[in-house]
């Protein structure tokens, strides 16, 4: 039998010791730690708050039991809010009733069959068609930032068209809420999406006020796109900032920044309906083949009053890597 010397005897106890020690160090760290970002249920999703109690915004996964939603998916931010409170996005208006908040689809997407997952019902079916959550969970919180990792399947009846995989990031800095949005979409099939002049990554504002486009180049004065017309959209930019003065006399926004490594997009920014969508089938469509995956990349900055344009510049820099 081989015998185990004092030298390594002690050996084990110093290290022994020193574990016991510094795990004891690290659970007093964690009783005294600075509030974070929590993640908590309600009815309707999973609900991102503050370390200070604000929200930030809530994942809906279930349909409310009473809603003008005419979509079958939900799988959106609803509420998004301004770092004071204030609600900038909308759910199912009364113009568009299959709008919901901050989402991603396509109203034609070709697998097997033909899929509607936006909610429209005019180029492809919608019956059967949806977007079904599988999980939210927060993977990592702290004090200056949460992110959250997201599970979807887009279904056609019974089977997974495309597995989505997404991560969102989340901090507050600059008086702006910023959200970066990373989309994973892996096909099960051979999926195409079809060019059309809308669709994908979408944010529906409020309407209830006075509202304006701004760009890197300042406010916007560009005609409304057309829905049946891609080469009407508008063209491609870093970000568009959609901001709106409300009713109460309050200014919100929310600016989409694109990520340098989507797709080619055009913007169908259409002001009627309040929309600000980067779309990357407008120049043509975009094909998925089976088992290969599509990632998109957002980042959303959420701000009270007028367009922060020096924080939007250096926003956008940080997100292009530049």
């Amino acid at each position: 039998m081989q015998l185990v010397n004092s030298r390594s005897v002690a050996v084990f106890l110093l290290v022994f010791v020193f574990c016991a020690c510094s795990a004891s160090i690290h659970a007093c760290a964690a009783d005294g730690a600075e509030p974070a970002f929590t993640l908590v249920p309600d009815e309707h999703g999973m609900v991102l708050k503050t370390p200070d109690g604000r929200t930030v915004f809530s994942y809906m996964t279930k349909k409310p039991a009473v809603t003008n939603l005419t979509a079958n998916s939900v799988c959106c931010l609803y509420p998004l809010n301004t770092p004071s409170g204030e609600r900038a996005v909308d759910f199912a208006p009364g113009d568009h009733r299959h709008h919901r908040g901050v989402f991603l689809a396509w109203h034609s997407t070709k697998g097997k069959v033909k899929a509607d997952f936006w909610g429209w019902g005019s180029w492809a079916p919608t019956e059967g068609r949806v977007i079904k959550n599988r999980s939210v969970k927060l993977a990592t919180a702290d004090a200056k930032h949460a992110v959250l990792e997201i599970q979807n399947d887009w279904m056609v009846d019974d089977d997974a068209m495309i597995k989505e995989a997404t991560s969102v990031t989340a901090c507050e800095t600059q008086g702006v809420y910023v959200v970066d949005m990373e989309y994973k979409l892996t096909a099960t099939v051979d999926a195409t999406l079809d060019q059309t002049a809308f669709g994908g990554f979408c944010v529906k504002g409020r309407k209830d006020g006075e509202a304006f486009y701004c760009s890197p180049d300042g406010k916007v004065d560009l005609p409304n796109p057309h829905h049946l017309k891609p080469e009407t959209d508008w063209p491609a930019a870093d970000w568009y900032d959609y901001v709106i003065k409300l009713e109460s006399g309050k200014t919100v926004g929310i600016a989409v920044l694109d990520h340098p490594d989507n797709p080619p997009s055009t913007w169908h920014n259409l002001h009627p309906i309040a929309m600000v969508n980067p779309c990357i089938v407008a120049p043509g469509a975009v094909t998925i083949k089976r088992g290969q995956t599509l990632t998109l990349g957002y980042r959303l900055v959420v701000h009270d009053g007028p367009p922060p344009l020096e924080v939007l510049k250096k926003l956008n820099a940080d997100w292009r890597g530049e």
